[in-house]
């Protein structure tokens, strides 16, 4: 089984190396490291070619505007050659020392998708940002009503796929809202879902956080625009 770890990244000049580093430690499976640069404006693209001069593993792709996550994560989905497909964010608030976990359903059960949840008690959570805690909680309750669904973390960074199961839905959404999108549409093609506890260092808008609660409406929109309109 190889492993296709996708790592979407804009101005991320202090942490890229970091996680870069703590991925190429995970030796479970055969891998590569996909990172693909949301046209970023401080050093990260050359911190990036160095760190691809020392491993044929990471593959790095740079995009001419900045167009969101989403955008970014797209292409690294058609360039992935694995045969799962990790989403990993480049902040640090994900430890890859959860891949072992995040994996194991595709070995011992039917999953075709697992969810990372920060709310299933991992080994650790940083505990701030009560609203949005609860604009991630009603999210995820809405999402559940139209798709049937019992998840407890739909907006997680922690998403793995087969890689038949996401190259099976056509991704519109550039931002922040390919979160509720794909979560929605492969809901409604009956795909087998997964959750397993993570750890989670939530960082502080100081640290670089880039999420903000006007994205949480923008998600409200997006859960029902695939649900019942596209």
């Amino acid at each position: 089984m190889k492993l296709s770890i996708i790592i979407p990244c804009y101005n991320e000049e202090n942490t890229i190396k970091i996680i870069v580093e703590k991925v190429l430690k995970f030796s479970l499976y055969d891998k590569e490291i996909i990172i693909v640069d949301d046209c970023s404006t401080d050093q990260s693209r050359e911190i990036i070619k160095n760190l691809a001069e020392d491993t044929s593993i990471i593959k790095y792709f740079f995009l001419d505007k900045n167009l969101g996550k989403g955008a970014a994560l797209n292409k690294g989905f058609k360039e992935a050659n694995g045969d799962i497909i990790l989403i990993q964010d480049a902040d640090l608030e994900y430890d890859p020392k959860d891949y072992p976990i995040l994996i194991k359903p595709f070995i011992e059960t039917d999953a075709d998708i697992v969810y990372g949840s920060r709310f299933l008690g991992g080994e650790y959570v940083r505990l701030h940002f009560f609203w949005h805690f609860l604009a991630n909680k009603f999210l995820t309750i809405v999402t559940n009503v139209v798709t049937n669904l019992n998840m407890s973390d739909m907006e997680t960074g922690y998403k793995v796929f087969k890689k038949n199961v996401i190259n099976s839905i056509e991704i519109k959404e550039k931002s922040f809202g390919f979160e509720p999108e794909i979560t929605v549409k492969l809901a409604k093609k009956k795909f087998v879902f997964y959750e397993v506890p993570i750890s989670y260092r939530g960082r502080s808008y100081e640290e670089g956080k880039k999420i903000t609660l006007k994205d949480a409406f923008i998600a409200l929109y997006c859960i029902i625009k695939y649900r019942f309109l596209d």
